[in-house]
């Protein structure tokens, strides 16, 4: 790939990933609950989702899904009531006390479950498929071997979105912890977050 290519594919796919959605909404919220360093597995989960993504697409299953109106609204909904159904959990999640009433600080959640929760939060979005399709054929010479012109696609669009989760949105985040060491701290943070995971699946599903 040629050198003022990549960097117009880097600088499309540090929009892209600046712009802030679902995978936005988890990391910050990792990132407050179970700290700047440990909201990292999150962060794996939704690279991994981006890799199934552009091998769906390179593949050529991305035109079949999104041609097919069925599959398409399958997986569109699937992805809207996940998030919906992460927003209900947080909207009821109570802040946590000792048995002597004081207020725990949040306790850091297993890093596989973060992993495995931003693998869903991303690949239970139909649009990122269409988004690839639309995307990828921008930065691909099909005249050139295309394994390496993916391998590059792909390792730059991760690297980036690593980049911008991590040092963006969670580190943005981090400034935010101290919320979560009183009650009504807690309280608000669990309110916002599941107030925003409903509204991207709403949208998901309705736009």
């Amino acid at each position: 790939m040629e050198f003022t290519l990549w960097l117009a594919l880097a600088g499309a796919g540090a929009m892209i990933s600046l712009t802030p959605g679902a995978g936005a909404i988890n990391t910050m919220s990792n990132a407050m609950t179970s700290g700047f360093r440990r909201s990292f597995w999150g962060i794996l989960g939704q690279q991994l989702a981006l890799v199934i993504h552009v091998v769906i697409v390179a593949a050529g299953v991305g035109l079949l899904v999104s041609s097919s109106p069925v599959a398409f609204a399958a997986i569109r909904y699937a992805g809207a009531a996940y998030l919906v159904y992460l927003g209900i959990r947080k909207l009821l999640a109570k802040a946590e006390k000792t048995d002597d009433g004081a207020v725990v600080v949040a306790q850091a959640e297993p890093a596989w479950s973060m992993f495995r929760r931003g693998l869903w939060v991303n690949l239970l979005n139909p649009k990122a498929i269409v988004f690839f399709l639309a995307f990828m054929p921008q930065f691909i010479r099909p005249s050139e071997p295309l394994l390496p012109q993916y391998l590059v696609l792909t390792a730059t669009v991760v690297a980036i979105d690593i980049v911008v989760m991590w040092f963006v949105f969670a580190a943005g985040a981090k400034q935010l912890a101290h919320l979560t060491a009183s009650e009504r701290g807690q309280l608000i943070l669990n309110r916002v977050f599941g107030i925003l995971f409903i509204g991207v699946g709403i949208l998901l599903a309705l736009v």
